[in-house]
């Protein structure tokens, strides 16, 4: 996490490379860097993980073997045995996640899942990704799935219009969750550390809040990505089974 003079300068994106196509900005950012940089780490896991498989695991294998049984049991307990073939797609996405929010711990480093537009082009791909599933799989009657079962006609008229409001509000309750988590923890961050400077040797009191906020917010980088994962998971299933 960048250390700056305000708590939110850390969150600026800023162009490395300028490219511009007309009226369009299309810079090589700080945000895109570190989005890179997580593809590339997750890439060099799977890598080293894979490269030389052995029944005794050593560190990598065993690193890349645990990350690939949490995602596949996951969509185990949570889709069911139809859901393995969208795994590398969860995978990814869990990796994508996790890696972004742990990169942004780095000193001086750029958290680009505590941007809303970033947050949310991922829910919105997973939103028209579920959505374009079940329309496959079930036709017109995915419709049935805004219409409970066992309810009085009378009560659909108030029910549906809700169930309907609920689906369509997922991508921005998916988005906004990850964001305002990512975003919060490091400005408390930013925010600690600037007492510390401010305070000179009567500092230690707010350094030591500072080293607790860093561990605490390591645990929400890694719970967010799960907790990201899984409501993915769970909208999956509802694409799939109608339920």
């Amino acid at each position: 996490m960048a250390i700056e003079l305000h708590p939110l300068e850390q969150f600026t994106i800023e162009p490395l490379i300028p490219i511009h196509f007309g009226n369009v900005d299309a810079s090589f950012t700080n945000s895109a860097l570190f989005m890179v940089a997580a593809v590339v780490v997750a890439s060099a896991l799977m890598v080293l993980g894979s490269r030389r498989a052995s029944l005794v695991p050593g560190r990598w294998q065993s690193l890349t073997e645990i990350a690939y049984e949490f995602i596949a049991g996951m969509i185990d307990e949570n889709v069911g045995h139809e859901g393995q073939e969208y795994f590398p797609f969860i995978f990814t996405l869990f990796l994508f996640i996790l890696l972004g929010n742990l990169l942004g711990m780095i000193p001086y480093g750029f958290t680009f899942t505590s941007h809303i537009i970033v947050t949310f082009a991922m829910a919105g791909v997973v939103f028209l990704g579920v959505t374009v599933i079940g329309i496959a799989r079930h036709g017109f009657h995915f419709l049935s799935f805004f219409v409970p079962h066992g309810v009085p006609p009378v009560l659909l008229l108030l029910l549906v219009p809700i169930e309907v409001l609920s689906y369509f509000i997922r991508p921005f309750t998916l988005s906004i969750r990850l964001f305002a988590n990512m975003m919060a923890g490091h400005t408390m961050l930013a925010i600690f550390a600037g007492f510390v400077t401010a305070m000179g040797i009567f500092g230690f009191v707010p350094l030591g809040v500072d080293v607790l906020l860093i561990f605490l917010e390591i645990l929400v980088a890694v719970l967010q990505a799960y907790v990201f994962t899984i409501l993915t998971c769970l909208y999956l299933r509802d694409a799939i089974h109608l339920h």
